[in-house]
């Protein structure tokens, strides 16, 4: 196995919530360039498999890099494990790994377009074989979709005055660039904090919007569910607040089903049943890894273990 090429974000702490058996069936959701694959790997056995999956077409031919036969690379989103782990013919797995958000080959090319810090089309699709990129949404958008997407998914206090601003450039040419977008968001916003760029969640907020991130993300965390073994943990990175918003409800309410229920007169065997065991404590990247990979600095780690079916 080649070495990766970027640094895997809290690598250790994954690979313990794992608790990886050396003959167990695992999937890596979000492969990027598969630092946590391989320290899966590195730890199965000779009957352990590992699929991993990615949307995007440059991940998965960095996955085919690694010649292992317990190892299954498939392009496909998370959203669509269960197929992808029908097609393995798999009953169950034994555990599920998900590293959200862009990954740092994609930031750190700037032709991908997810980032501001250059000039390149503006495409942000993690997918590049499919959909609509961010310049061609932003050339058909009214002004109230874009401040709806830049606030609910930036959470952009600046979101109108970015749309206004954009609606009037496009009027005189076509926005196509990462600059051009980064330097209408820099005239429209008057303040930030210091720190972080202007465009920083203008940027988020096309980008999420364009890979229908937060949709992907719900679909995937109850399909996986269903999937896992009883004992099986379930394993996800979060990188910003909407995403562990989604990330720690879910799994919250897997916990607590029987909140929300009608105020009725059940049996304590009527009442659903949990379904997950989880703690609302989550792990966080240590000062020593923030100065080894910034990226950690953000990172929120939540696990989740199935629970068994209980008799009637």
């Amino acid at each position: 196995m080649s070495a990766a090429p970027h640094v895997p974000v809290l690598l250790e702490a994954c690979i313990e919530a794992l608790a990886i058996r050396p003959d167990g069936h695992y999937v890596d959701a979000t492969f990027g360039r598969g630092g946590h694959s391989r320290a899966i790997l590195a730890r199965l056995g000779p009957q352990g498999r590992l699929l991993a999956l990615d949307r995007d077409p440059e991940a998965i031919a960095a996955a085919r890099a690694i010649d292992d036969p317990r190892f299954f690379p498939m392009h496909a989103a998370f959203a669509d494990m269960a197929a992808a782990v029908a097609r393995m013919g798999w009953q169950a797995i034994d555990g599920a790994l998900f590293d959200l958000g862009v990954s740092s080959p994609q930031l750190d090319t700037l032709e991908r377009g997810f980032s501001f810090r250059g000039d390149a089309p503006l495409d942000m699709r993690m997918d590049t074989t499919s959909g609509i990129t961010a310049a061609q949404w932003i050339a058909v958008a009214d002004e109230h979709e874009l401040k709806e997407v830049i606030t609910r998914y930036g959470e952009e206090r600046f979101a109108g005055a970015i749309a206004k601003q954009i609606v009037a450039a496009r009027r005189e040419r076509p926005i196509e660039s990462t600059a051009q977008l980064a330097a209408l968001v820099g005239a429209a916003v008057r303040t930030r904090e210091p720190g972080q760029d202007p465009a920083t969640r203008t940027f988020q907020a096309v980008r999420i919007h364009i890979n229908q991130e937060l949709a992907q993300l719900s679909r995937a965390l109850e399909s996986t569910l269903e999937l896992l073994a009883v004992g099986a943990p379930l394993v996800v990175i979060a990188f910003h607040s909407l995403e562990d918003r989604i990330v720690k409800q879910f799994m919250r309410d897997a916990a607590r089903p029987a909140a929300g229920l009608p105020r009725m007169p059940l049996r304590a065997a009527e009442l659903p049943q949990p379904r997950v065991e989880w703690s609302a404590r989550v792990q966080r990247a240590s000062p020593d890894e923030v100065a080894r990979n910034p990226r950690s600095r953000s990172a929120i780690l939540r696990v989740a273990r199935k629970l068994p079916v209980r008799e009637a």
